[in-house]
């Protein structure tokens, strides 16, 4: 580079030459500006105005069509408004952008016919015994000069013979030197486009232009005329028609004929169109020739889409009489429709409903839908159960829903997996749209998840865990949606439940009408494949199909079965079924007598109802019992049968522990079983309690909640001089705080050294505690020091609370009263009983002396005295029991 500066420098301090001139070009236009400046010379005109000429060949030769205009403020509100989908004409959003320039790139090869043209410009280099480089045009007169040479006429010539002619007369004329020819920069060429233009004329093109180089110039094809007829005119002969829709559709360029100087290009208007819309990958409106078929419009459309149905398309057009009327086409077959002008063909969908297939939701490895072949069974679907199932499958409970008419209608084929895939005992012939429902053994869903975890020992183990969280919400939304129920906005409001709800247990039903009427609960704690899951939905399916000659297809089992409720009747039902779909009988179920309890419905609309007693022991009888619609199932507990019944023994026995009993048993018996009381054992401060007085307790402390806060807010708005009237609300809400923190005790009252004590008949969850020997007497209440002190013989009442410092002000000393060990309370009859040989006879070690307030006095804490009364005598109790537990 430093090198040609310098020559450079020097040589065009004169004039540059040719030579100097055509290195000068190589070099990119910006070095070429940078070097002259720094030379103080001048661009030489040559190269200045080459420049020109490609800057202004390079500009666009039309304004775009669409200019985009920014909606006014009064406009902005239409602009939101929803739009029709609007079909547009296929092939002219070609020519709605503004392409950089619409001539063909100078770089792009010539061909060999190209015929060279005044003002082309010829590259010559020459190499050999002499080498240089010439830039040449083809003057006015169709000459070629080449330097030291003669000129050659060369017009009329094509590229391939003009690259021959030149090699000859370089190679005659100068020895020993080789050339090679290329061209340069071409000369424009005039043509008219006429017709259908968007901005027709006559236009300045490159030679190697082609129809669409063409049709770029002139802005394209105004909407609605011709792209598939335009015509290329030469001499007033017509040398080609070029079809737009060949290169759009298929790429086909081959009638794109380069154009010559002179050549006219016209665009008639669309001589007939139609519209297609619907179910195809290309909606549009198409302009068509008189060869066109039901194939080439697919062609054009660019296929049908999968769901189209092409047996039947639908067409409207204009008949004779100018009134638009609707005809049938079928697309499967080459023959049968012939479009004319101003057809529009609608495809559509076909139904989206699956046919031949067989759906399997529920507790499988791999629900979903299956397809159905004819003579498929169950045992053919089912091959391998521990493939096919998840490990919570229940083998002896599944439905087959099946549809029975065109309405959706369906009946239920009840069926055990274990009989079918098992014991191979029974198969079922599978129809089309069949859908099979696998349920849970299982309805909680911690019990569920607890089984899963616990046979999680591999990989392939992990993968089968996460199966049911995988496809719960699938499996929920296609199980709703086949059988009609699906809400997907319903399904969002449940998933934003809260999952702190507290558990739901089955409860007993009593009628089936009340229960399908009732909305079910929630189901959070419930296992995804639980009968309590799957079930509403079939249950619903089924009430809606019911009419007045077609009642509800559904039974109820109540009573001691696993999973008592409403279930769907079967086809075929029986006894054996209805046990099967409860999930089986209890341990307690008595066989020898069960009820049915039958509706009849007669034409008056009263209802008769029926009670059928049977010994579902005797298979005679199973055999000729028929359930019916609405029938309801209930099985008794074995007389005299109970549950495992146990007592909890605590403290100061001999063995003390967990004690299985007998109904009917007494305490006593269970006392000498755990080998009586030690010798440390306080007998009199014995505490038992009981979980049904626990439970009584409960609902006591509760009302006494509800009165004393209506009482309270009574009381705030009477007018008086009331001391109530100005509590605040944060003494009010510490009253309800306080009675809403006890904790129901059940302690019953006894005696050990009374046989009527010890002959109490024992219940599941009685609890006797019996503590160590005590040698002190508690003083609580209004005294100054609540304390406890060792017993004494000798002191009384009164010295245990001047012990603890005396009464407060507020004390009611009128009121003391003693809670004795046992839990009993003693109160006196007179102020008589301070005596001290009275007073004696009321204490014993245990015992606890309570001061209370003077509510008389303090109106104010009227609530509160009442509420530290019950909260001193349970929790002296509570006190005693958390002494024992540790």
């Amino acid at each position: 580079m430093s090198l040609f500066l310098l020559v450079v420098d020097t040589a065009f301090a004169a004039s540059p030459n040719q030579q100097q001139i055509e290195q000068f070009k190589k070099l990119p236009k910006a070095q070429q500006e940078a070097l002259a400046k720094q030379l103080g010379i001048a661009l030489p005109s040559s190269l200045d105005e080459k420049y020109k000429n490609d800057e202004k060949s390079n500009e666009s030769s039309i304004l775009p069509r669409d200019q985009k205009v920014e909606p006014e403020e009064s406009d902005l509100d239409d602009k939101f408004k929803p739009k029709k989908e609007e079909i547009k004409a296929f092939g002219y959003e070609l020519f709605s952008g503004q392409p950089t320039t619409f001539l063909p790139t100078e770089m792009a090869p010539i061909a060999d016919d190209y015929l060279v043209n005044i003002g082309d410009e010829v590259k010559v280099n020459l190499y050999g015994k002499t080498t240089s480089e010439f830039y040449l045009k083809i003057d006015r007169e169709g000459r070629l000069s080449i330097p030291n040479l003669s000129p050659i006429h060369v017009i009329g010539l094509t590229f391939s013979e003009l690259k021959e002619l030149v090699k000859t007369k370089i190679q005659e004329e100068m020895i020993g030197v080789q050339s090679y020819l290329t061209m340069g920069s071409l000369s424009s060429m005039r043509i008219m486009i006429v017709g259908d233009a968007y901005r027709p004329g006559s236009y300045m093109v490159s030679p190697l232009a082609t129809v669409t180089h063409a049709l770029f110039v002139a802005g394209g094809v105004n909407e609605g005329d011709s792209l598939r007829n335009i015509q290329v005119k030469r001499g007033g002969r017509l040398i080609a028609n070029f079809d737009l829709y060949d290169l759009l559709l298929f790429g086909d360029s081959s009638s794109d004929v380069v154009l010559k100087s002179g050549d006219v290009v016209f665009i008639p208007p669309a001589q007939k169109k139609i519209t297609v819309k619907g179910e195809v990958n290309r909606q549009a409106i198409f302009e068509l020739k008189e060869s066109d078929s039901i194939e080439s419009i697919i062609a054009m459309v660019g296929g049908l889409k999968a769901n189209a149905n092409k047996s039947k398309v639908v067409v409207s057009r204009y008949d004779a009489s100018g009134r638009r009327v609707v005809v049938n086409a079928n697309f499967n077959e080459n023959k049968g429709y012939t479009p004319i002008n101003g057809d529009e063909i609608t495809v559509n969908q076909t139904s989206s409903r699956l046919q031949n297939t067989v759906t399997v939701v529920g507790a499988v490895t791999n629900p979903g839908n299956f397809q159905w072949q004819e003579g498929q069974t169950l045992q053919t679907l089912f091959s391998n159960p521990r493939e096919d199932f998840l490990a919570i499958a229940d083998y002896s409970y599944s439905l087959l829903i099946r549809e029975v008419n065109l309405k959706g209608d369906i009946e239920i084929v009840q069926f055990a997996l274990q009989d079918i895939i098992i014991n191979k005992t029974q198969d079922i012939d599978l129809k089309s749209n069949d859908t099979l429902v696998i349920f849970s053994r299982y309805e909680l869903k911690e019990e569920e998840e607890k089984l899963l975890s616990d046979f999680a020992f591999s990989k392939e183990q992990l993968k089968l865990q996460k199966s049911i969280q995988l496809w719960e919400q699938y499996e929920k939304q296609q199980f709703l949606r086949y059988v009609g129920q699906y809400d997907e906005e319903a399904l969002l409001l449940e998933e934003e439940k809260s999952s702190e709800v507290e558990r739901k247990k089955a409860q007993k039903v009593k009628s089936i009408d009340s229960l399908l009427e009732t909305e079910e609960p929630d189901e959070a704690d419930f296992a995804v494949f639980s009968r309590r899951s799957l079930l509403p939905a079939i249950l619903t399916k089924l009430q809606s199909q019911s009419s007045a000659e077609n009642p509800v297809k559904v039974l109820a089992i109540n009573g001691k079965v696993k999973f008592p409720g409403v279930y769907p009747l079967p086809i075929n039902p029986s006894f054996k079924l209805a046990i099967q779909a409860a999930g089986g009988l209890q341990e307690s179920a008595y066989l020898e007598k069960v009820e049915i309890t039958r509706i009849y419905n007669s034409s008056k609309d009263d209802k008769r109802v029926e009670h059928i007693q049977f010994n579902a022991a005797n298979s005679e009888q199973i055999e000729s019992l028929i359930l019916t619609s609405k029938d309801t199932i209930t099985i008794f507990p074995k007389p005299n049968w109970q549950d495992k019944l146990e007592v909890k023994l605590v403290g100061e026995v001999m063995f003390p522990g967990l004690y299985t009993i007998y109904r009917g048993e007494k305490l006593d018996d269970v006392i000498r079983r755990a080998g009586g009381f030690t010798s440390y054992a306080h007998k009199e401060a014995a505490i038992f309690t009981r979980e049904s007085i626990k439970t009584r307790e409960r609902s006591q402390i509760q009302r006494l909640s509800e009165e004393l806060r209506r009482d309270i807010v009574s009381s705030t708005f009477k007018n008086g001089p009331s001391n109530v009237s100005r509590m605040s609300y944060t003494d009010m809400d510490k009253i309800m705080q306080d009675l809403a923190d006890v904790e129901a005790l059940g302690r019953l009252v006894i005696d050990l050294d009374s046989r009527e004590s010890l002959d109490l008949p024992l219940e599941n969850g009685d609890a006797l505690y019996v503590p160590s020997l005590q040698n002190s007497i508690s003083v609580i209440g209004e005294v100054y020091i609540a304390s406890t002190h060792i017993y004494e013989p000798g002191k009384d009442v009164y010295d245990y609370i001047r012990a603890s410092g005396g009464f407060k002000q507020k004390a009611d000393e009128e009121r003391v009263y003693v809670i004795k060990a046992n839990g009993s309370v003693v109160i006196p009859k007179s102020q008589s009983w301070f005596s001290v040989s009275d007073a004696k006879g009321y204490l014993e070690p245990g015992d606890s002396i309570v001061v209370p307030l003077d509510t008389e006095q303090y109106d104010t804490l009227t609530v509160w005295s009442q509420a530290t009364q019950i909260l001193s005598q349970i929790g002296l109790a509570a006190a005693s029991l958390a002494t024992l537990n540790k």
